[in-house]
C-alpha cells in the first residue's frame, strides 16, 4: 500500500534500534525524509548508514539537546510533517525500592522528552498546514507489571496517553492530528537482555537467553501467540501518520497481540521466585 509519505519530512526518536529504528526504516521505504535522533553515537551512526536516513545524536532528557534537534530539522527540511516520540524505557521494581532518581528518570526519557520536544516541533508544523504526532506509550500505561512491580514506569507512560488526548483536542485547529501507541511486549534483544540482567543480576549467554525467552513465551502466552516484533509496531505507527489515517486522533491504541497477553517482564521475576 502506498501511504501516500513521500517527500514528507519524519522525526523519529530512540531511532537506531527497537520500534524506532523499524519505523524509520518503514517511513524511509515509504518516501519520507527520516531524521533519527538517539544518544549512542555508534548505533546511531550503523542504523543512519544501514536505511539511508539522517541521523541526529541527541538525549531526549536533556533540552540544548531537544533545542538542536528541533534546530536541525528546521534549518535543514523547513520543519516537520510527522513526529513520532518514540524514546522511553521501562523500570520494573518493587515501590519501596524505586529511588528519586529512578522516578525523575522515568518521568524525564519518557513523558518530559514527549512533551518537550513536541512543544519545539509543532510550531514548523502549524507553519506547514498541519503534521502528526505520534505518541509511543507502553502497556504498563494500562496494565500493571507484577511482580516486580511497574509503579515508576506505569504512571509516566500513562501520562503519555492523557497527553495525547489532550493534545489532540488543542491541535485540532492547525490540522495536526496526535495519536498514541501502546505497544505490547516487543521482542528487542537489548530491552530483553536488560530485564534479564535485572530479573538474574547478570548478563545471560546467548544460548541461555534464548532458552528462556522460549520457554516462557512457550508457558505464558496464549496457544499460538508470540511476543511482538518492533516490525508489527512500525506498521502501525506508518499507518497512523498516513492520510489513510485521517479520521483517527486523540485515541491510544493498544498494540499487544491478544488480551492474553503477558508481560515478559512478570515472566521473569514469577519464575525466579519459583526457583528461589
Amino acid at each position: 500500500m502506498d501511504l501516500g509519505l513521500r517527500g514528507k519530512v519524519a522525526v523519529v526518536t530512540g531511532g537506531s534500534r527497537g520500534i524506532g529504528l523499524a519505523t524509520a526504516e518503514l517511513l524511509a521505504k515509504e518516501g519520507a525524509n527520516v531524521v533519527i535522533a538517539a544518544r549512542r553515537p555508534k548505533h546511531l551512526k550503523t542504523a543512519a548508514e544501514s536505511i539511508g536516513v539522517d541521523p541526529v545524536e541527541a538525549d531526549v532528557t536533556r533540552l540544548e539537546d531537544l533545542d538542536r534537534l528541533a534546530a536541525h530539522v528546521k534549518d535543514k527540511y523547513g520543519g516537520a510533517d510527522i513526529l513520532v516520540n518514540n524514546a522511553g524505557t521501562g523500570t520494573y521494581k518493587p515501590f519501596l525500592e524505586v529511588t528519586d532518581e529512578d522516578l525523575l528518570h522515568g518521568m524525564a526519557i519518557n513523558f518530559f522528552a514527549q512533551f518537550r520536544l513536541t512543544q519545539r516541533i509543532v510550531p514548523s508544523m502549524i507553519e506547514r498546514g498541519g503534521g502528526v504526532v505520534i505518541n509511543v506509550s507502553g502497556r504498563t500505561a494500562v496494565r500493571t507489571a507484577y511482580p516486580p512491580g511497574s509503579t515508576c514506569t506505569g504512571p509516566a507512560k500513562a501520562a503519555e496517553v492523557r497527553f495525547s488526548a489532550d493534545l489532540a483536542e488543542e491541535l485540532k485547529p492547525h490540522n495536526i492530528r496526535v495519536v498514541c501507541i501502546v505497544p505490547g511486549v516487543v521482542m528487542t534483544p537489548d530491552r530483553f537482555g536488560k530485564w534479564e540482567r535485572e530479573a538474574h543480576g547478570r548478563e545471560l549467554e546467548v544460548q541461555e537467553a534464548s532458552q528462556v525467552r522460549d520457554k516462557l513465551e512457550a508457558e505464558k502466552l496464549p496457544s499460538g501467540a508470540q511476543w511482538g516484533t518492533p516490525e508489527q509496531i512500525a506498521n502501525v505507527i506508518a499507518f497512523s501518520a498516513s492520510d489513510c489515517a485521517g479520521y483517527l486522533s486523540g485515541e491510544s491504541i493498544l498494540v499487544d497481540g491478544s488480551p492474553g497477553a503477558y508481560s515478559y517482564v512478570r515472566a521473569l521475576y514469577e519464575e525466579k521466585q519459583k526457583q528461589s
